[in-house]
């Protein structure tokens, strides 16, 4: 993968750029199914409203709920799910950061090198 005229902290200025990556779609990832869960959530919200009756699902089983509980609860998940958003965008937001400082290194160690 890396000729022989690449310097060794050069390589592993290039491996880092790499791991960089893989955590940024790892975070992608889970920001993605967050956001999923809080669209499920703001639904559920929304048909809750134009309901009396309301229900939750624990394990295989559907229970009556009261309203105002339910409402509390998603409310509560829909909160956490978004402040995890947040926490992920800054985290990618912090290594998309490293990761650019990394690539201009790079780039000017191999231009140098030539």
């Amino acid at each position: 993968m890396a000729e022989n005229n690449v310097p060794k902290d050069v390589e592993q200025k290039i491996n880092q750029l790499q791991l960089f990556e893989q955590n940024v779609q790892s975070l992608l990832m889970q920001k993605q199914q967050f956001q999923m869960q809080s669209v499920e959530i703001k639904s559920a919200l929304k048909e809750l409203e134009g309901t009396e009756e309301a229900f939750k699902i624990i394990g295989g089983i559907m229970v009556s709920s009261k309203k105002e509980d339910l409402k509390k609860e998603l409310t509560s998940k829909k909160e956490m799910s978004e402040l995890r958003i947040k926490a992920l965008e800054k985290q990618e937001s912090q290594i998309k950061e490293k990761a650019t400082k990394l690539q201009a290194e790079v780039m000017e160690k191999l231009k140098d090198n030539k």
